[in-house]
């Protein structure tokens, strides 16, 4: 076989084992999201209150390390369940308390499309365009630790404005990450789906709920 033979060869794997990255991310990637949104009701349905932003926190980093850690086996597909099952039950009281709005049920169905329109025509973008994003990567850790940060003083300290402030900061933040993490599967950036999974629910999470909050502090206004 010929230099030339092996090349194709090469690519022809390279572009099957992305197909399947993609296509095992995306329907993981589904899977949890109706598990969340699951979860998110049964919250609802049984009123269950909100855990509070320190244990919500340190349960969330906590099964976030443990999905990093169990990545490579089966162990790790329930820690993905786990970790987006419990951001469920974290979410269905904050939905239940804008639900209590006037125009509630708007506000609440405005952010959820308007969250699956940004996803659906980022994620489209990239995987048609097929342009690299890599370069994205140290502006968008920098900027989510600012935002994150900030977001924790606005919610401590009670600063609502700083608070919507970054809930658009937010919203720019986790477009751009939706761009770069789909970038990186198909360029060869992220290889483990399940990693690839988790981070592009956490941002479809974070776009929902700062479209939310913003949409709220409009409906508050009116």
């Amino acid at each position: 076989m010929n230099p030339l033979q092996n090349a194709v060869l090469h690519s022809q794997a390279a572009a099957l084992g992305t197909n399947k990255l993609i296509r095992n991310t995306y329907l993981l990637l589904s899977m949890t999201l109706l598990f969340s949104a699951g979860t998110a009701g049964v919250s609802m349905a049984l009123n269950l209150p909100h855990p509070g932003l320190i244990l919500t926190l340190v349960a969330y980093f906590g099964l976030l390390f443990l999905t990093h850690k169990l990545r490579n086996s089966v162990w790790g597909l329930a820690a993905v369940f786990a970790l987006t099952g419990f951001m469920g039950l974290t979410l269905g009281p904050i939905i239940q308390m804008y639900l209590g709005l006037p125009n509630g049920g708007e506000t609440v169905m405005m952010a959820l499309g308007g969250t699956g329109a940004i996803f659906l025509g980022l994620s489209a973008y990239a995987l048609t365009s097929r342009k690299d994003f890599s370069f994205l990567g140290g502006f968008l850790m920098v900027g989510i630790l600012v935002a994150f940060l900030g977001s924790l003083a606005a919610a401590l300290f009670s600063l609502p404005l700083v608070g919507l402030a970054m809930s658009a900061m937010f919203i720019l933040l986790m477009s751009g990450f939706i761009l770069y993490q789909t970038s990186q599967l198909i360029h060869g950036g992220e290889d483990n789906y399940i990693l690839a999974t988790v981070s592009l629910y956490v941002s479809i999470y974070n776009l929902f709920l700062s479209l939310l909050q913003i949409l709220g502090a409009f409906n508050r206004d009116e």
